[in-house]
């Protein structure tokens, strides 16, 4: 079987989990002999030894990758920006140009290239994924990482986007979503049916974090117990109520440190709020971290918090887990529905996040357990399970289609 599969990042070139979730997902496939041609709107520089695919000038290389400015994570306002520095390039004058100029791209390639099914992953890739679907006939399935009301935290959405994730879900063969708690939200703010969801949680694979450096030993030698806050600082994740907790803990356990790696557009209102708190000299601002950095500051931490306001999924936990730190994660997250052994939270409960932080810095018996649990528990949560439902899906959809094995991709 071959998948023909629209994506819009990939390691090492991601800025959040998507591309982190499309590496591990892409892998797992290939480990189970599903042959995955895997496109990308922006020609970066990336590799995967298990894809066996194309470049747009044909050449038999790793990735097919039509030249666009589509970048992750991308706003309207910030993609204007961008744009005007390539000034030796014609790119669309707006987001959603350069979003439908993907979507002609890939309608392109799609005459030229044989697969089964289609597989998008998100909103930037949808309409290229429908465009791919018109003109083979094949059969598409979008993968929902993120609802346009989980990137806005609820203060309103872009009409724009909303509708291409609507009348793209509508258009779809099937959905995948990446937790019940983002298949709800699509049953409830876009009208699809339940039977047309199927919920595949995300993965980790011990592998792939061996051998993480102790690069923050100096820092932890201090003494000091470290708070960890790793993400993009946006308003999805609730940065402003982890600096609102940090200053309750520091009023009560002035020998903590709060950690802040990630960066953002609401990196300059966390460090102001924080200046205003008074706190500025116990929370650190390290910028984006990535590979090695990041799992250094996983393990030099006692523990990791996730106070996203909504959160499809959510990797990092499990990334912390592996890396030997324990988490608190807000309840408005996917990944809640996986790890059982997890402090967990209402996002706008500071009190109560606070609370729970100052338990683990305090006794380290409740570390240890919580840890301990915790890590014997993700063991079951990785790639292979995630590929094997995503393979079953595909045949079922095929199948419904009335698409017979002798007439697939050889």
């Amino acid at each position: 079987m071959r998948v023909l599969m629209f994506g819009w990042e990939f390691p090492p070139h991601n800025s959040g989990g998507l591309g982190t979730a499309c590496f591990g997902l892409t892998r797992a496939l290939s480990n189970r002999n599903i042959d995955v041609l895997f496109v990308l709107p922006k020609k970066v520089g990336v590799a995967a030894s298990f894809m066996n695919i194309l470049f747009a000038d044909e050449r038999k290389v790793k990735f097919l990758e039509i030249e666009s400015s589509l970048k992750p994570y991308v706003t309207s306002e910030s993609y204007v920006r961008e744009r005007d520095k390539f000034v030796a390039e014609v790119y669309g004058n707006t987001l959603m140009q350069e979003v439908r100029r993907y979507a002609l791209r890939a309608h392109e390639l799609a005459k030229k290239e044989s697969f089964d099914i289609i597989h998008a992953h998100d909103w930037l890739s949808f309409l290229a994924g429908v465009e791919a679907k018109k003109i083979s006939g094949k059969p598409l399935i979008l993968h929902m990482h993120a609802t346009e009301f989980d990137r806005t935290g609820g203060q309103g959405v872009n009409q724009d986007v909303y509708n291409i994730e609507r009348e793209s879900m509508h258009h779809a063969d099937g959905i995948i979503a990446v937790s019940n708690f983002t298949k709800q939200k699509i049953v409830e703010y876009y009208g699809i049916p339940a039977e047309k969801i199927i919920v595949v949680h995300n993965g980790i694979e011990e592998c792939d974090y061996m051998n993480i450096p102790n690069k923050l030993s100096e820092l932890k030698a201090s003494g000091q117990k470290i708070v960890l806050f790793a993400g993009r600082i946006t308003i999805q994740k609730g940065p402003e109520y982890f600096v609102r907790a940090a200053k309750r803990v520091l009023d009560v356990n002035p020998n903590v440190l709060f950690l802040v790696a990630g960066s953002g557009d609401m990196e300059r209102q966390m460090i102001m709020e924080a200046a205003s708190l008074g706190i500025s000299d116990h929370v650190i601002f390290v910028g984006f971290l990535r590979g090695d950095d990041l799992n250094a500051a996983y393990r030099a931490a006692d523990l990791f918090v996730m106070p996203s306001v909504s959160e499809p999924f959510g990797i990092t936990p499990l990334e912390s887990i592996i890396a030997g730190t324990p988490v608190l994660i807000s309840k408005q997250s996917g990944v809640s529905e996986v790890i059982t052994h997890a402090l967990k939270t209402d996002f706008w409960d500071t009190e109560d996040m606070a609370n729970k932080i100052l338990s683990i810095v305090s006794h380290r018996s409740l570390w240890e357990t919580l840890w301990g649990n915790s890590r014997e528990e993700i063991k079951k949560v990785n790639w292979d399970a995630a590929s094997k439902k995503c393979i079953d899906y595909y045949e079922k959809i095929l199948c419904a289609c009335g698409i017979p094995t002798e007439t697939r991709y050889i």
